[in-house]
């Protein structure tokens, strides 16, 4: 499928993710740790975004920031190139360093920044490059030990994230460390890195609970935040960004999208994933690709599997057709047949 537009709004919060290619070592040393830190620094203290979380992985990394004088593609391009040239350099080595594109996420700051911070400060502890909180406090690869007051880092913009736990520093250093303690037996949150609407609602306990209301919601999978941020988010990007979202909403099955297209085509669910290409079961089997992928949001392959056709199938269906006539089909279906407004 064609993956989706990245969303560069600017001013808003990101969870950005890099990992190396082949799921590779990007970081060998404390001399290439200490390389990509200097990059990130020279961004920071240029105004191209605040830094408010990062923890450096052998094969990867993240970064919690907020984007302020320039997108967060032009910062991530600048800090990817300059990084993976001189890896080049000091290791000999030739070629791609990074996979082809970074991971974003835009998130809701009043709901999510404690929480993100806390999450990617945690990494190094999850994966066994500290032993405990202790020495997660003195590790000078992860945003914690700044927070914390044990490493310098002028870049780094802590007082924004010690504010949120309490006015004065020392108190909300304690209340900080009881936080991020409190978080070690949560263990992975996969929500906070997921995708569509399991992201944008915390949870699949949160999913459920809409779904037994029969409840709908603007999400998207690069988006962490309720239906109203995510609106908010969208609302904010320009004309090409639009142009390319896709939304998800609280779904409906497929199974429920095919017998409403069957009985508006004239054929029988069992003719449609029988591979018949008679006219009707051809169009028919298109609408259900368009409306599950593009308008919905089901991926090519999910659909396929549903259809008993293969995914290039699916993908040449939505990638390269015409929008079919399918606005009465959505509305029987409970989908809005224009999600953003």
């Amino acid at each position: 499928m064609p993956r989706s537009a990245r969303i560069d709004a600017s001013g808003v919060l990101h969870h950005v993710i890099g990992r190396g290619i082949e799921r590779r070592k990007v970081f060998w040393d404390n001399s290439d740790r200490a390389d990509f830190l200097d990059r990130l620094a020279a961004l920071a203290h240029c105004g191209a975004w605040d830094v408010y979380a990062w923890a450096l992985m052998p094969n990867h990394f993240h970064l919690l920031c907020k984007t302020r004088l320039q997108p967060l593609s032009i910062s991530m391009h600048r800090l990817l190139t300059g990084y993976a040239v001189n890896f080049n350099k000091r290791r000999r080595r030739h070629g791609h360093l990074f996979q082809n594109r970074f991971k974003s996420i835009v998130c809701q700051e009043d709901r999510y920044l404690k929480e993100l911070v806390r999450y990617i400060h945690l990494n190094p502890l999850r994966a066994g490059l500290v032993d405990n909180l202790a020495a997660l406090d003195e590790y000078p690869y992860c945003g914690h030990s700044a927070i914390k007051g044990r490493v310098s880092r002028t870049w780094q913009d802590t007082d924004y994230v010690l504010a949120g736990f309490g006015h004065r520093r020392s108190q909300a250093r304690r209340a900080y460390s009881r936080f991020v303690g409190a978080g070690i037996g949560a263990g992975r949150k996969p929500e906070l890195v997921g995708g569509g609407l399991v992201r944008s609602q915390g949870g699949w306990s949160a999913v459920l609970a809409l779904r037994r209301r029969s409840t709908s919601t603007t999400c998207d999978q690069r988006i962490l935040g309720d239906g109203d941020f995510v609106r908010t988010v969208i609302n904010r990007l320009d004309e090409r960004q639009r142009r390319n979202l896709r939304l998800l909403t609280a779904r409906p099955e497929i199974d429920r999208i095919c017998r409403q297209v069957c009985d508006c085509h004239g054929v029988s669910p069992g003719e449609l994933c029988s591979g018949s290409r008679r006219h009707p079961v051809v169009m028919a089997r298109y609408a259900v690709a368009w409306i599950a992928v593009r308008e919905i949001g089901y991926s090519g392959a999910e659909v396929a599997r549903h259809l008993g056709v293969s995914n290039s199938c699916i993908t040449r269906s939505v990638a390269t057709g015409s929008r079919p006539d399918v606005g009465a089909l959505l509305d029987r279906i409970g989908v809005p047949s224009s999600p953003i407004s």
